[in-house]
């Protein structure tokens, strides 16, 4: 029969890949913008605020994966505590900037002639360059990797300390209250950094472009949040299942523990 600490360690080790095959894959894929409108065939809402400007949901590729990002990070803290989403953050952001210093470099690889060759063309006959477009989506600004890793750091400190203290006030009860109150007030600041750094200190948006798009990241976030708790409920579930009732609840208690 498995050990307990065995279970204890598979665990950590299936929540960890989940955290960060996600946050890696939100970070690569975040470079597409995209309208949430004209995807789901609806008119764009074209709604005037700020000087003027119109309001669409035009949100980047990576907010689509976050959500799974914030519901990891609250079991993550409800059963190994801050030290372990402060671990696994930690790590994430290493790995993220590994992926990137790689990607950069790749980029100014030579390409081989035969496959410019045999990728002249778009399915329409038209000119294609794959090196211009490969290199055109891989190799983000120096703003927006800045921006997106002290926005994910940001955004994980905050949540974990306020899931935390949550936690310390309600105990094992009120998993919604927590998840969603650390996901409210991290997510705000997350929106807000991210876009700051990569579009306004070293871009070209005016205050006003950044803070509405930054609301509609903002709304679409909190609100896949929500929408997703009942998801944290059917994971503890079956984590306390898998754990057992009693390692379970010693395991969330010594989470509450750290600091």
């Amino acid at each position: 029969m498995e050990s307990a600490q065995r279970k204890k360690n598979n665990l950590l080790l299936v929540l960890s890949s989940i955290f960060i095959t996600n946050a890696v894959v939100a970070e690569l894929i975040g470079v597409k913008l995209f309208s949430l409108e004209k995807t789901l065939g609806f008119a764009p809402v074209q709604w005037k605020l700020f000087s003027g400007h119109v309001l669409d949901f035009n949100l980047t590729a990576g907010v689509l994966i976050w959500p799974v990002v914030f519901i990891t990070t609250d079991i993550i803290n409800e059963y190994f505590g801050v030290k372990g989403v402060r671990r696994i953050s930690i790590i994430t952001t290493c790995l993220i900037l590994y992926v990137f210093l790689v990607i950069y470099i790749v980029t100014f690889l030579q390409p081989a002639p035969f496959w410019l060759q045999i990728n002249n063309v778009d399915s329409h006959g038209n000119p294609f360059d794959i090196q211009y477009a490969f290199n055109t989506i891989f190799r983000q600004g120096l703003g927006i990797m800045l921006g997106s890793v002290v926005a994910f750091l940001v955004g994980q400190f905050l949540d974990m300390y306020i899931f935390h203290q949550l936690k310390k006030a309600t105990g094992n009860k009120k998993i919604w209250l927590r998840a969603t109150g650390s996901t409210l007030v991290s997510q705000l600041l997350d929106s807000f950094v991210v876009l700051t750094i990569a579009f306004y200190w070293f871009g070209n948006w005016s205050w006003s472009q950044l803070v509405s798009v930054a609301i509609i990241n903002y709304i679409y976030k909190l609100s896949i949040a929500i929408l997703l708790t009942p998801l944290l409920y059917v994971a503890h579930l079956l984590i306390d299942r898998y754990l057992g009732h009693d390692s379970a609840l010693r395991l969330t208690k010594r989470s509450m523990e750290q600091n």
